[in-house]
């Protein structure tokens, strides 16, 4: 079966800087896969990217066998960015019923994915006066209406309690179980734990690509965020 993602000498620019350095990668289908380095490493741009909506120097991207970005793939890409993407003004079950619109999906898929992302008892809340873990959850819910075969989450848990992370992760293993495509970034070490393979990017460059388990192996670090430090410090496991 053909990866998911396929990404061949990818490079961006920005400022007269190097975001990304001809990155190549693939992202295969069942898996939840982790993106994990450094701020300004290149982990938002290369989101960006996958989904089609970065302005590229050079390479190619293509998800599910289309280029990023084309028509055809709106309705089977999800894309949680850091910042929420939803209407303020708008409660939260106003707004996952508009998305819904939207996207085609029946009314009731609204309910459903509300209740999955534990906003149940805020849905007749504005969002506008929702907390910011909140909001990323009605941004996560949005995401999640069309049934995405590949979602690609920036950060989706920052600011969220730890049972409510805890839960997220494992519904993220249970889409993938079912066959989705899952790349989500994080800076949180114990979440790099969660993934199934991990995708480390330094500057612009993939510094490693491996299990969690094959992390420490190859560091002999004592913990992932040890081994995190190492690579960074270090440079590329051998």
């Amino acid at each position: 079966m053909a990866p998911t993602i396929e990404i061949s000498r990818l490079s961006v620019d920005r400022g007269g800087a190097t975001v990304l350095d001809r990155l190549s990668l693939s992202v295969d289908g069942g898996v939840v896969t982790g993106l994990l380095g450094p701020s300004g490493s290149g982990k938002s741009t290369l989101m960006r990217a996958i989904v089609g909506v970065q302005i590229v120097a050079g390479g190619d991207v293509h998800v599910l066998g289309l280029p990023a970005g084309s028509p055809a793939l709106r309705s089977r890409v999800g894309y949680v960015t850091q910042s929420p993407s939803v209407y303020a003004d708008l409660s939260v079950r106003e707004n996952l019923a508009y998305f819904a619109r939207v996207l085609g999906v029946a009314s009731t898929r609204a309910d459903d994915v509300i209740e999955r992302v534990g906003l149940g008892e805020t849905a007749t809340r504005l969002v506008g006066k929702l907390s910011g873990g909140q909001k990323a959850r009605v941004s996560l819910a949005t995401a999640l209406l069309g049934e995405p075969e590949v979602l690609v989450l920036d950060e989706p848990t920052v600011g969220l309690d730890p049972v409510l992370r805890r839960d997220l992760w494992d519904f993220f293993h249970e889409l993938a179980d079912d066959g989705a495509t899952l790349l989500v970034s994080s800076h949180v070490m114990d979440e790099a734990a969660r993934c199934d393979r991990l995708l480390l990017l330094r500057e612009g460059r993939i510094l490693a690509d491996l299990t969690p388990a094959e992390l420490l192996r190859r560091t002999g670090a004592p913990d992932l965020d040890a081994a995190f430090l190492q690579l960074v410090e270090g440079g590329p496991t051998p």
